[in-house]
């Protein structure tokens, strides 16, 4: 492909890393034609940091060399939402075409990405690159769903996050700097569970049969005030609606593709069920600060741009530990 060339108000970025996330494998595999407002061909992905290259006419507060995070959901910069930095709930979403860049539009797996707008780029400060691009996504995704809820975190509260991979290792550090909640996490290999204890979660709980009863349990009985579900899938949705508690919260983050039936009886009363997608650009600015104060951290593994397939292997086969990332 030529290298890109920025127009007026872009800016061309060198990555520095690229995250490979589980979408991405949603996006390859599971999504029939048509279910997305694009279509192929496009460069994957869509958690990037890495330095400003090329700066386009009328660009400003930026420099070349500039070390940089990419906020990835591109909304039209104009409606209610994204005028308060919320391009994540973008009211025009349908009519632009994409998601941002990585998705529907070329993105971070390549040496060089044009980011159509300076205002999608965050100063990195003394962040390593690679170890900065998964907060993009899986730190700012995971600490939306939390910051959202904070009001039902109080102390002698529960939360029980379902699944410890490139997100859920977010949302245990997220949940652990900001709340003084128990920490539940819910996985299916011993060694995510092993992983989730080390990052701050108090128990680990193996997704089966007795999940529910081990939950209930450890909450004294009473259930989670919040549920994130980080899969998404049927069995993983009956479970949050399980041991959810009256008045509690199911966030569902995950992209599994499962349901759970509304009806009066079918989860307690007063609970509300909602699904989280990314966060807001002021939010990323609020990741980084955390991460630049060593309160969270992303633990990633390096792949090669040539290695990406075998990346995505690993991650289908639950052999990640964290996040990884695409090098090029």
């Amino acid at each position: 492909m030529p290298e890109p060339d920025p127009g007026p108000g872009e800016v061309l970025v060198r990555i520095g890393g690229a995250g490979a996330c589980h979408s991405d494998v949603h996006l390859m595999d599971d999504f029939e034609p048509g279910a997305l407002p694009w279509d192929v061909p496009f460069t994957l992905g869509h958690e990037n940091a890495g330095w400003v290259e090329g700066l386009g006419p009328g660009v400003t507060g930026l420099e070349i060399g500039q070390p940089v995070a990419m906020y990835f959901a591109w909304g039209c910069g104009s409606c209610q939402h994204c005028r308060i930095g919320m391009e994540n709930y973008c009211d025009n979403q349908n009519a632009i075409g994409a998601f941002g860049g990585g998705l529907g539009i070329d993105g971070g797996f390549a040496p060089l990405m044009l980011v159509p707008n300076a205002r999608h780029l965050v100063p990195l400060g003394d962040l390593d690159p690679v170890e900065a691009a998964p907060l993009t996504d899986a730190g700012l995704t995971s600490y939306h769903a939390v910051k959202r809820s904070l009001h039902l975190l109080p102390p002698g509260s529960t939360v029980v996050v379902i699944g410890a991979g490139g997100v859920g290792h977010m949302a245990i550090q997220m949940l652990a700097a900001l709340t003084p909640a128990t920490i539940v996490a819910a996985a299916r290999r011993p060694e995510a569970l092993a992983f989730a204890t080390s990052l701050g979660a108090s128990h680990g709980v193996t997704l089966g049969p007795e999940a529910a009863d081990e939950i209930r349990d450890i909450s004294k009985g009473r259930g989670a005030d919040l549920v994130l579900d980080l899969v998404g899938v049927d069995s993983t949705l009956e479970l949050a609606a399980a041991v959810v508690r009256m008045m509690g919260q199911v966030t569902l983050v995950g992209l599994g593709g499962g349901n759970h039936p509304l009806g009066f009886f079918s989860q307690p009363f007063g609970t509300l069920f909602g699904a989280s997608y990314a966060g807001s650009l002021p939010e990323l600015v609020e990741v980084l600060a955390l991460a630049e104060r060593g309160r969270v951290r992303a633990h990633v593994q390096r792949f090669t741009l040539e290695d990406a397939p075998r990346a995505y292997e690993a991650m289908v086969a639950g052999d990640l530990q964290g996040r990884a990332v695409i090098v090029p």
